[in-house]
């Protein structure tokens, strides 16, 4: 096989288990950045969660006001709920082009379970995420990781098996 054949290969929905893993890493990588832009776009100009101790605050030398936990947590959980939204659909194209074979289901099934996976994982990670920051004073940065971890783990094993053809 040559060069452009295989590369054919690799990129088409028949590409051998390694290489699906690492399409689904890049398309998870996609859908994270923009999770991550929007999560914190929305956490610093519409519900303010992200305090002047925040590791991505004095990264970046920026200014942030003072939240207590209680308003934090819950204003965290809004942010992350909208970038679940945006993140997800970027998610859902790029995995149905890239990574696995559509066709399981009627597209319109095939998204909303999509999503019904996505909410599970979002839902266990923005619990973890919220009691980190409100029962163990964690900054929503480092919450907010153990939220993307836990998501990313729960959601290939679904969308690979339940959701696509594999």
């Amino acid at each position: 096989m040559g060069l452009k054949a295989r590369w054919e290969h690799y990129l088409s929905h028949d590409a051998p288990p390694f290489v699906q893993f690492v399409k689904y890493g890049l398309a998870g990588g996609l859908a994270t950045a923009v999770h991550v832009l929007t999560f914190f776009l929305v956490g610093f100009l519409l519900f303010p969660c992200v305090t002047p101790e925040d590791p991505l605050v004095k990264l970046f030398g920026l200014d942030a006001p003072e939240v207590v936990a209680d308003l934090r947590a819950r204003y965290a959980v809004y942010s992350n709920v909208l970038a679940f939204f945006v993140s997800n659909t970027v998610c859902y194209l790029a995995n149905r082009w890239f990574v696995f074979k559509p066709g399981r289901h009627h597209v319109v099934i095939e998204f909303l379970l999509f999503l019904a996976v996505s909410a599970v994982s979002m839902t266990v990670g923005t619990t973890l995420m919220g009691v980190l920051i409100k029962h163990f004073g964690v900054q929503t940065t480092y919450a907010f990781g153990a939220n993307i971890l836990s998501s990313l783990a729960i959601n290939y094993v679904m969308r690979k098996f339940f959701v696509f053809k594999g």
